[in-house]
């Protein structure tokens, strides 16, 4: 076999391997969503993702791997989301902290918003053993990343900051009235760009 077919093949090869692990996280998004991470079983994701059992364990370790892959890459959407909303506003000039924080707070939410069924899986409380543990990391590692808009002397304005936020995303993600959960988003911004810096 030539080098070029070789590339080719692999290359095929990565592809349908990318095919295959797309469809297995869609299909087990579509599960856990409908179930619950409890009531979801291996066998309902493969089937829904017409791949087989062996295919599931070549790319991921089981269901918690599954539901973790989808929280990190709903994680990695919501940061690329909050990191282009604070730049965009930087970049017109914002350099008040409460405003860069509410630039990114907007973007957050709206990632809620646009994936309230995948945020509301994250909070319903039904993931797997341990995962409550990964979202106080998270949590913690959030609160890091706000800090970093703030001065040194703003620790709890912070944890201020960062609860009311996350509050408002557990009612964005939980509420099935969107309109009103919207306002109740808007306003809380608007409370929280109200808070003096200590």
């Amino acid at each position: 076999m030539s080098s070029d077919t070789e590339r080719t093949v692999t290359v095929r090869t990565s592809e349908r391997g990318a095919a295959t692990r797309g469809a297995l996280l869609d299909a087990a998004r579509e599960i856990f969503v409908t179930r619950g991470f409890a009531e979801a079983g291996v066998t309902d994701v493969v089937s829904r993702a017409g791949a087989s059992v062996g295919s599931l364990y070549h790319h991921f370790s089981g269901k918690a791997d599954l539901y973790l892959t989808l929280f990190d890459e709903f994680q990695v959407r919501q940061t690329q989301r909050t990191k282009q909303a604070v730049h965009a506003a930087r970049s017109a000039g914002e350099s008040d902290p409460m405003r860069l924080f509410i630039a990114g707070a907007r973007a957050y939410l709206d990632g809620c918003f646009d994936e309230r069924e995948l945020a509301a899986l994250f909070l319903r409380g039904d993931g797997p053993p341990g995962f409550e543990v990964i979202m106080r990391d998270r949590m913690r590692q959030w609160a890091r990343r706000n800090a970093a808009l703030f001065d040194e002397d703003s620790g709890a304005l912070v944890l201020v900051v960062t609860g009311a936020l996350a509050a408002a995303v557990s009612e964005v993600a939980l509420s099935d009235d969107v309109p009103t959960t919207k306002k109740l988003a808007e306003e809380t911004l608007t409370i929280i760009a109200r808070i003096k810096r200590p």
